[in-house]
Formats: C-alpha cells, structure tokens, sequence
C-alpha cells in the first residue's frame, strides 16, 4: 500500500473528453462541435493579422528574457486595463489589473483572493454555466450554488434570474458572463444589465464578470459596456478577460485578472494581495503571449485592424446561425437570436449521443455546439444529422 493506492479515478472533462472520442473516431467525415474554438471558413484556426503583425513587432524588439514582475507584463497589464475600464477613465486610478494564465488562470486568481477575504461567502453561478466555473471555484474551497438563467423552449430565464439574485445574502459573490453566455448563448439586453446592477448593489452582492469573449457579440466596446454598469456602483467589481478567442492566441494562455477598489490606497493594497497569490500559484507568468497582446492594444493601426478581424469573424459566426436554422426550420429559429460561439440546441443527451455515435458529429450532452466550427464544408452534414436524431 501506497500513499496513491486509494487515489481515484477522475471522471473525463466533459468538454475536453468530447475531443479526444473525435480524435479515436476514425469517420474521415467527422465533425468537432464541442470545445470552444473559432474556426474560419476552412475549418482552420486563424491567425489573425493584426497578430502577425505584432509578431514582427515583437521579434524586433526582442531581448534576452527574464522572468516577468510577479503580476505580469507592465505594457499588457496596462492594455488591458484601458480595454476594460476605458482609456482616460478616472476608473483606471483606482483600479489593479494582473497578467493571467488565460482567463481560467485570471478567475483563479480572484478565487484565491476573494476567499482569503471571506472564506464562508457563498458563489452563485448561472443555470447552466460553464462547467469549470463550478469546478475551480469549488476547488477554491466556496460552496457553489446556482441561479436561475436558462429555461428549456423559452431562452433566458430572466425574471427567475433577478429573483434569485435579489433573494441572495450580502457578500455573495456572482459569476456573471459579460457576453456570449457559456453554453446558452442567451445574453442579457443593456436594460436587463442595468436591473442586474441595481439587484447587486442593492443586496451588497460581489460581482465576477468573465469577459471571455468580448467582441463576439456586438464588438469590443459594446460588449465591454457592462463593465460600467457595475463600475458607477459602491460595489467591488473584479473582471476576468481572456483574448484566447478574440486573438486567436489559445495556446499561449493570454488573460487577465482586473479588480476595481474604491480608492487608490484600497488598489495598492488589493494589488499587494493579488501578486501573493499569483505567487504561490506559478510565481509569474510568460511572456509571448502578453508581448503579442500589449502590441495589438497599444497600436492605434494594430487596433483598428483588430475590431476589423473580430467583425469578420462576428459576421461570419452569424451567417452560419442563420444558415443552421434555414436548414433545420422554424423549430430551430432561436439559434439565430444566441450570440457568440455557441448554441444550446435543445437536444436532449441521448440524441447528443447519437450525433456523436452514429454520425460522428461531436457535441455536449448538455446540447451545447460550437457554431463557430460550422462552414459550408459541413452544415449540411451537421444539420442532416441532427434531423436524423430528432
């Protein structure tokens, strides 16, 4: 016997095992739905131009390299906080922003913070959310809870949502999606945002956005509006963004953790925490990817070729929306009205499973599919089979 004797076997992640089934599945049709990627008209992830660009840029300046400052890259970190609180903003005095492991990393980091503040507050997450939403957090040490968002054969949920927000103790703290909600793809309108605002302050509420993907909606500023919602309130606010879709930069792990105080002694201070606990997670962070990022968002031409990118990359997630519900018919019409790189079909599990094994179209029990993975290659694969399983 052995220290490891009793040590468990760990279910598959739902997302990631999906991945590895299609890679075994030898189909040469085939066709990956489940994990969260953009794809262009080829099937192929890009590699966008305002990010080769950054490349040379990068390359040019290069020096030999050191380990970064505990809380990341000065340029990037300073990129991102005028992304999400506006440059010039009188915001930026007061608020702290640290260099992430991808956005996953960025919401670890605000877990480890805020339970080292308040071990015994409650996490609400929305129903469904993205699974690791619940995972990390509760790895954390919180007890996870849910609110109420989806309903089946109505969309958002947003009555149940409000209610169970005001039906919440002070010092809860709320995940909330700041745009292309995970799985649904139901999003919030900017007058539900503002009542979602008034419920958090009113209740003394903490809330997390994830921005992971902003500028797939409506573009970078409109979907980083809800960031003022909660910013005008006295209420703390913490942001995790990650630019692993909107930069196509998945394997380099580019995100960030933004945490807004109320005054700048409260940041240095809430900043002071922050690098403690990115220390003992990974001490610092890489380099490439913040270099690429900080590039793209201090060029005023690399920026403005960056909004052009994620449009084309919007629209064409759009076109393929459209084109799945002309396919499939009016039942299906509400994919259109979804945002972002996903949508909740509706299909039960063992209909995803018969997609997956009889089809080998790859989704999530859950009826969660990737709509950016979708091109002209395979839609009508994709939506035969999805008849065919109905």
């Amino acid at each position: 016997m052995t220290v490891f004797a009793d040590v468990p076997l760990a279910p598959r992640d739902p997302i990631l095992g999906i991945t590895e089934a299609f890679v075994a599945d030898q189909n040469p049709d085939k066709v990956n739905l489940g994990v969260g990627v953009y794809l262009d008209a080829q099937g192929k992830l890009p590699v966008l131009e305002c990010v080769r660009r950054a490349k040379e840029q990068v390359a040019l300046a290069a020096k030999p390299a050191a380990y970064l400052p505990i809380n990341g890259l000065a340029a990037y970190d300073a990129g991102v906080k005028e992304l999400v609180f506006g440059a010039g903003s009188p915001l930026l005095e007061r608020a702290v922003t640290v260099q992430g492991l991808g956005g996953t990393g960025a919401l670890r980091i605000g877990a480890e913070f805020l339970r080292q503040l308040n071990a015994a507050a409650p996490v609400l997450i929305s129903d469904p959310s993205w699974e690791n939403h619940r995972a990390l957090f509760t790895r954390t040490g919180f007890a996870v809870g849910t609110y109420r968002y989806y309903e089946p054969g109505v969309g958002l949920d947003f009555p149940g949502m409000l209610a169970d927000l005001q039906d919440a103790a002070a010092g809860t703290v709320v995940v909330l999606h700041a745009c292309c909600h995970n799985p649904t793809g139901y999003d919030l309108t900017p007058a539900q945002w503002t009542q979602v605002a008034d419920a958090v302050q009113e209740r003394q509420l903490v809330p997390f956005l994830d921005m992971a993907y902003q500028g797939f909606r409506d573009g970078l500023a409109a979907d980083g509006a809800v960031v003022a919602e909660f910013a005008g309130r006295s209420v703390p606010l913490l942001v995790a963004t990650s630019f692993s879709k909107s930069l196509s930069l998945y394997g380099e792990r580019v995100g960030a953790l933004s945490v807004l105080g109320q005054d700048a002694e409260e940041a240095a201070r809430i900043l002071s925490q922050l690098k403690v606990c990115v220390r003992t997670l990974y001490s610092n962070p890489p380099t490439y990817g913040a270099a690429l990022a900080a590039a793209v968002l201090a060029d005023p031409e690399l920026r403005a070729l960056w909004d052009a990118e994620l449009a084309q990359m919007r629209d064409r997630i759009k076109v393929m929306r459209k084109a799945l519900a002309e396919r499939l018919g009016p039942d299906f019409a509400f994919v259109t009205g979804q945002s972002g790189l996903f949508s909740y079909t509706g299909l039960a599990a063992d209909q995803m499973r018969a997609l997956r094994e009889q089809h080998s179209v790859y989704g999530l029990d859950s009826g969660r599919i990737c709509v950016a993975a979708l091109n002209e290659g395979n839609i009508d694969r994709v939506a035969q089979a999805i008849q065919a399983v109905r």
